[in-house]
C-alpha cells in the first residue's frame, strides 16, 4: 500500500448538513484512513518576496487527510466521493 495525502480546497461556514456528509465519506473510507486530518484556519504564505495573509475562502487549503491505496487512480476513487467545497487534491506522499 501507498500513502497518499487529500488536501481539501475551498471554505464555507460548515451547516450540520455539511458536517454529516463529510461524516458519512469519512466513515465510507474505513480501515484505508491513515490519518483523518484536521481543518485548517487561515494562514500565511512565505515566499521570497515576503510573507502574505493566507484567508479562508474559497481558494484556501482548508484540511487534509492521509490514506491508504494501491494506487493514485484507487485515491482519486476514493475521492470522487468527497462532499467538497471547491477541490479536493490528491498526492502521493514519497519516501524521502
Amino acid at each position: 500500500m501507498k500513502k497518499f495525502v487529500f488536501l481539501y480546497c475551498g471554505f464555507e461556514p460548515p451547516t450540520p448538513e455539511i458536517q454529516e456528509a463529510w461524516g458519512k465519506w469519512f466513515a465510507s473510507i474505513g480501515s484505508k484512513m491513515i490519518d483523518s486530518g484536521n481543518a485548517l484556519g487561515s494562514g500565511k504564505e512565505i515566499t521570497h518576496d515576503g510573507i502574505k495573509d493566507l484567508p479562508l475562502d474559497k481558494n484556501a487549503t482548508t484540511g487534509y487527510s492521509i490514506i491508504n491505496a494501491e494506487s493514485l487512480d484507487e485515491a482519486v476513487k476514493i475521492a470522487q466521493d468527497c462532499p467538497i467545497i471547491t477541490s479536493i487534491r490528491v498526492y502521493e506522499a514519497m519516501s524521502m
